[in-house]
């Protein structure tokens, strides 16, 4: 193999590790120059486009140039589709290849025995490196694969060339290779994300907090820059890529805090309307609640409370009787609704005990007329008088037939 014709890649699966608080499967991206033997390796937690490609991105820079032609496996990365030789490759490859001038090169199908370097390369890191090995996080891991490849594998000699090592035949190598571009390649993710009814969303899985005036708002897109972080301007809150801290879970509570707010104040307008849209008479009663010293959210959660119990329509008189009387008080509709109702002989009203969850007791429940259901009542019964020949109250009974009279002759 002529020097800087070629490279082979692979991503190689090495079980999994613990992270925080669950599990994450470890991958580990190899690039072999197939000529020197020298070697690039990075371990990732998971085997997505975006870290196939920054990984390319590194090993690049690594090398200090860039093959002509790098081989790999038709994985679904790299190849969308294939028919024989007739391959479509995927579009981020292709930028990626047009932005380094390599061509990719997939193998022939079920012959991965033709990038044979990487794959020996592979097995020699799960046996001689990763085997046994402590680690305090990714990142340590990763040190310790880049020193372990300077010192071990660029350090033994070139098959069938005993006097050059590794690392010197990359130096001789690196004339060979393609130059790289004044800029690299942004190996950057974008991912839509949408938030739910919390102020967090997530990514990764991570949970990020936002702001709470972003809650339940159109997707939007945020890049994605590193494999262990996000250019979003938030918190990791928690996850299994790392532990949640307590300045992270103080934060989503102030979030939460925030978002609780709005909503209240949000409930607190929507009551105010239904109130005025079901009497009219409450939108000057309420314009005069404040002069008089009294508590504006308080006197709609009371009237709300008296809409419920006895109906628009009594309440709006009972509120035009209370401005009259310049009783700007829930207390006063309360009492001239209770006066009312007293002199017309009508039953206390029943009081609803609702539970303390705020789900059930701020739930807006708008009450519908009943008339629908008296005229199927009527229709139900008209129906059950005609099938079994009832005869209607206050009716003349119907005239006996004349096989009856005969008999009771």
């Amino acid at each position: 193999m002529l020097p800087g014709e070629q490279a082979q890649v692979d991503w190689g699966s090495f079980g999994k590790i613990r992270v925080g608080q669950g599990e994450r499967a470890l991958s580990c991206f190899v690039m072999v120059l197939a000529s020197s033997r020298a070697t690039f390796a990075r371990f990732t937690l998971d085997q997505t486009l975006e870290s196939f490609v920054r990984c390319h991105v590194e090993a690049f820079q690594r090398f200090g140039g860039v093959p002509r032609a790098v081989l790999y496996d038709n994985l679904k990365s790299v190849v969308i589709e294939r028919q024989g030789d007739l391959i479509r490759f995927h579009p981020r490859i292709l930028d990626l290849a047009g932005h380094y001038h390599f061509a990719p090169t997939p193998v022939g199908i079920a012959r991965g025995n033709e990038k044979g370097r990487v794959e020996r390369r592979i097995r020699d890191l799960r046996e001689a490196f990763f085997a046994a090995r402590s680690f305090s996080s990714l990142a340590d891991l990763n040190q310790q694969l880049d020193a372990w490849i300077d010192r071990v594998v660029h350090g033994r000699r070139v098959p069938g060339d005993a006097a050059r090592t590794v690392a010197e035949s990359l130096a001789d190598e690196q004339q060979s290779l393609l130059p790289l571009p004044e800029h690299a390649f942004d190996p950057c993710h974008v991912q839509s994300v949408a938030s739910g009814k919390t102020p967090y969303v997530r990514f990764d899985r991570n949970d990020y907090s936002i702001p709470h005036t972003l809650v339940r708002k159109p997707p939007r897109s945020w890049p994605r820059k590193r494999p262990s972080a996000c250019s979003m301007v938030t918190r990791r809150l928690r996850g299994t890529s790392a532990p949640g801290t307590p300045g992270a879970r103080s934060k989503i509570r102030l979030t939460s805090s925030a978002l609780a707010r709005e909503k209240r104040k949000a409930r607190d307008h929507r009551g105010r309307n239904r109130l005025v849209a079901g009497c009219p008479s409450a939108h000057a009663f309420l314009g005069q609640i404040a002069p008089h010293g009294g508590h504006l959210g308080g006197t709609t959660t009371r009237l709300l409370h008296l809409l419920d119990t006895y109906g628009a329509t009594d309440l709006d008189a009972a509120i035009a009787e209370a401005h009259r009387r310049d009783a700007f008080a829930a207390q006063s509709v309360a009492h001239i609704l209770d006066q009312r109702a007293r002199a017309r002989g009508a039953p206390a009203p029943i009081e609803v005990v609702l539970p303390d969850d705020p789900r059930v007791r701020d739930l807006v429940v708008t009450p519908h007329a009943l008339h629908r259901y008296d005229h199927l009542a009527a229709e139900s019964s008209i129906q059950r008088r005609r099938t079994t020949n009832e005869q209607p109250e206050g009716a003349a009974p119907r005239p006996r037939p004349a096989c009856h009279r005969s008999r009771a002759r």
